[in-house]
């Protein structure tokens, strides 16, 4: 066989010792019973708790592609635990997470997570220390007596859908031209300087005729 071109030489090392060389999982059955195994443990050592482990934020995914997104974030806020009237210590003992480095930069954001606090305050049972001798806050013994371990999600977080629902385009919208409006808009927003400063200009001109 002829080679033309300036290519590579073909050099196949079909001779290596590949089999040595394969990476395996026969393991993947006995480790897939291995974390189940480990859940059941965990579920067992953490009850009467829940199995999700802590009550956590509501929170926008960040960048502004992604924005629209609500996901699970890592703690509530000093402001969103005040407004919920808790104590940011008490907070962490009855299974919610305290984030103080997370900032509230909307009103929004602070509503939504007072209500989830509020939501998790309505539904939570607190077990007392000893039984005998419930303190402030404890839950009545009824409650205590019937409580069941939450296997599920704490609250799952919802989507928001922000999509305005159809309706029918009144007739003075009919008449606004859209375009136009941006056009006057984006021209004001330029010759804004300009305009101030002859405006300025002539303020200065009629108090030197008047002098």
């Amino acid at each position: 066989m002829v080679l033309k071109h300036n290519n590579q030489l073909p050099n196949q090392h079909f001779r290596k010792d590949w089999q040595r060389r394969v990476k395996t999982w026969f393991d993947q059955p006995g480790r897939k019973k291995s974390r189940r195994v480990a859940r059941i443990q965990k579920a067992a050592r953490i009850a009467p708790r829940p199995v999700d482990g802590l009550l956590r934020p509501a929170v926008r995914c960040p960048t502004q592609r992604y924005n629209m997104r609500l996901r699970v974030g890592r703690g509530f806020t000093l402001d969103e635990l005040k407004e919920a009237g808790i104590n940011r210590k008490v907070a962490r003992t009855i299974g919610i997470a305290v984030d103080h480095r997370r900032r509230n930069k909307s009103q929004e954001s602070l509503e939504l997570n007072v209500q989830r606090l509020k939501a998790y305050k309505a539904k939570l049972i607190v077990f007392p220390r000893n039984s005998a001798k419930p303190k402030k806050g404890d839950s009545e013994a009824a409650e205590v007596a019937t409580a069941v371990q939450l296997r599920e999600p704490i609250l799952p977080v919802k989507q928001v859908s922000a999509v305005p629902e159809a309706r029918a385009i009144a007739a003075d919208e009919k008449k606004v031209n859209a375009y136009q409006k941006l056009r006057y808009a984006r021209s004001a927003a330029r010759t804004l300087g300009a305009r101030e400063k002859r405006a300025r200009d002539k303020a200065e001109e009629e108090a030197n005729k008047k002098k």
